[in-house]
């Protein structure tokens, strides 16, 4: 990861880098889809979470609305968790200590990588894979969330030719349930350094916070605008 001098000042939650291998949806996403996810996810009255992370917190395979047959790996413990060429190769304890996080993926196939089963061994397989954990407390949570974000800033500017991440987007569910997310452009769309105006993003990747539980979603799958919102809607009201 080249080095960067980076002036960002967070005044609220602020807003996969995968380069091939896109799922796409079976149809066009609506407008509709930024409102409500297909499992129901109310977008209001959202409470922020307190104690542990467990398995109802994390999303799960019909909420990306995919054609394809979707598997789901869990683990939990350390490890990589979002895209290497911004973060570094780095686990979630190098970068902001504490103990473990719930790691899920979301694959099109069952034979993953053994080193650590979240992950397709080909990234074309991969949907998407979700972190998240507990912090303890919601002024850490946010705090965590803010320093996660900042390391994805970076990709949000590349040379032509390179993938590169749009612009930060912010949604919020709830007082202290909000997430920022940012879509990813391939190469060649990118002509200026930066992503381009009026384009579609393929999928992406989010920072989500909810109360005391922070985590991080990447998304491999070709989701449009309105179908990311609906998504990072989705995650970040289940966390």
């Amino acid at each position: 990861m080249r080095i960067r001098t980076i002036a960002v000042i967070l005044t609220a939650a602020v807003g996969l880098g995968l380069l091939t291998g896109r799922f796409v949806l079976p149809a066009r996403s609506t407008a509709a889809d930024a409102v409500a996810s297909p499992s129901g996810t109310p977008s209001t009255g959202a409470k922020p979470a307190d104690g542990p992370v467990t398995d109802r917190n994390l999303l799960t395979p019909d909420a990306f609305g995919l054609s394809q047959r979707v598997h789901v790996r869990d683990r939990f413990g350390d490890g990589r968790y979002a895209n290497a060429a911004c973060a570094g190769e780095k686990t979630l304890s190098q970068t902001l200590g504490g103990p473990g996080a719930h790691f899920r993926g979301f694959v099109t196939i069952e034979n993953t990588d053994p080193d650590d089963p979240t992950l397709a061994v080909d990234l074309k397989d991969q949907v998407a894979r979700e972190v998240a954990a507990d912090a303890g407390t919601a002024t850490l949570a946010q705090n965590f969330a803010e320093r996660l974000l900042l390391e994805e800033v970076p990709c949000q500017t590349e040379p032509a030719g390179h993938w590169v991440y749009g612009p930060t987007r912010t949604i919020t569910v709830a007082p202290g349930v909000t997430a920022s997310w940012m879509g990813t452009y391939g190469g060649d769309l990118n002509t200026t350094g930066a992503a381009p105006r009026g384009k579609e993003p393929c999928g992406g990747i989010a920072v989500l916070r909810s109360g005391s539980h922070y985590g991080v979603l990447e998304v491999g799958a070709c989701l449009d605008t309105a179908a990311m919102t609906r998504i990072v809607r989705t995650a970040v009201t289940r966390l």
